[in-house]
């Protein structure tokens, strides 16, 4: 499989030798007509947000594939190829658990002012906006419980996407759905990541990492998500020593574990049918294991959404897809990665949550 990096933020490895098709901001908006918007809740003692993915109107193609033991989702059923829906016109992750889901429908009301979604009826506005939504578990990480998205939040979601720039960078760490996401005892948050097969298609991945499973390894220190590559490196043994120790005592500050899952949409310009669709968010999966460990438990929601553009043929080879599946959980490993690294710690009323950066220094 020849990958071309188009990060943005290497040095990564590459996976072939492929020649650079393009360059890219290094997140999901390299795939063309797909934007990105974040929005948080309001209050000093407020850490949840909510983050839509806006398709071009007309839609994509979608698909889902949930794995965690404890999901919290709306209109999934929808994305089965054996269902009636063909293409969606957004995807909603958000924080405030199942509360949080609420945000979709202040996503759903904006599409349905554009007269966007399935048509029903004959006239032009009569639209069904499909849209499918995951949550994370975050609440009361700022302090106070009742501190989470609702309809107005997806709506301000919605409408940040819509007023960026096609390709516009994806901010990144705790913003929009990540606001309040923890991972293994440190913040977690948002991430993104890109790259551009051999063939000319685009691979990306946008996750909220929010997991009771770590995305370090306890002997090291070392981003498991990284291990293979130019960025991994091991802290100092005395440098690790500490982190664990300010680590134990922010979780006896935190108190018990929280709940958690992992979101991810998986996307894509090739044109890809529902069931590969289908397929390529299984696969994806697998870059939630490369990176976080232990995943998929009772008490997670891991739950990836695949979207596909179609603007680019795949090769006549009944195996061409199997470069998209290899790239999408490629993705989704390295945008973990960047959701560690690019969150800021949080130590508050709602518990001390401190930041990769914070205890192991910039990388």
């Amino acid at each position: 499989m020849g990958i071309d990096e188009s990060t943005g933020h290497g040095p990564w490895p590459r996976s072939g030798s492929g020649s650079v098709s393009r360059s890219g901001s290094g997140g999901l908006t390299d795939v063309a007509g797909l934007r990105v918007g974040h929005a948080q809740v309001p209050g000093e003692r407020a850490l949840s947000g909510t983050t839509v993915v806006l398709a071009p109107a007309g839609g994509v193609v979608a698909a889902v594939d949930v794995r965690g033991g404890g999901p919290g989702t709306r209109e999934t059923d929808a994305l089965d190829p054996r269902n009636l829906v063909q293409r969606i016109e957004a995807v909603v992750l958000t924080g405030g658990s199942a509360y949080g889901l609420e945000s979709a429908a202040g996503v759903m009301a904006w599409l349905e002012e554009q007269g966007r979604g399935v048509r029903v009826g004959p006239d032009p506005s009569q639209v069904v906006p499909v849209v499918p939504a995951a949550c994370v578990f975050d609440l009361g990480r700022g302090g106070d419980w009742h501190a989470r998205p609702d309809a107005a939040t997806g709506r301000a979601a919605v409408e940040a996407a819509a007023a960026s720039a096609e390709g516009a960078p994806v901010a990144e760490g705790a913003v929009g759905a990540g606001t309040g996401a923890v991972i293994g005892g440190f913040k977690g948050g948002v991430g993104t990541a890109s790259c551009v097969l051999e063939s000319g298609i685009t691979v990306a991945a946008l996750v909220v990492a929010n997991a009771v499973g770590s995305a370090v390894d306890p002997r090291t220190g070392a981003l498991y998500g990284a291990y293979g590559t130019e960025r991994s490196i091991e802290p100092a043994p005395d440098v690790h020593a500490a982190a664990l120790l300010r680590l134990a005592e922010a979780r006896e500050k935190s108190g018990p574990a929280p709940l958690n899952t992992t979101l991810a949409v998986v996307a894509t310009d090739a044109d890809l049918t529902r069931a590969q669709a289908h397929k390529l968010a299984g696969t994806s999966h697998d870059g939630i294991a490369r990176a976080v460990r232990p995943v998929h438990l009772l008490n997670d929601g891991d739950t990836v959404f695949a979207l596909a553009t179609g603007a680019k043929a795949l090769a006549d080879d009944p195996l061409a897809l199997n470069d998209v599946l290899a790239a999408g959980a490629e993705m989704v490993t390295r945008a973990i990665v960047r959701a560690v690294r690019e969150a800021d710690g949080v130590d508050g009323p709602g518990g001390s949550f401190p930041s990769y950066r914070q205890l192991y220094g910039a990388d």
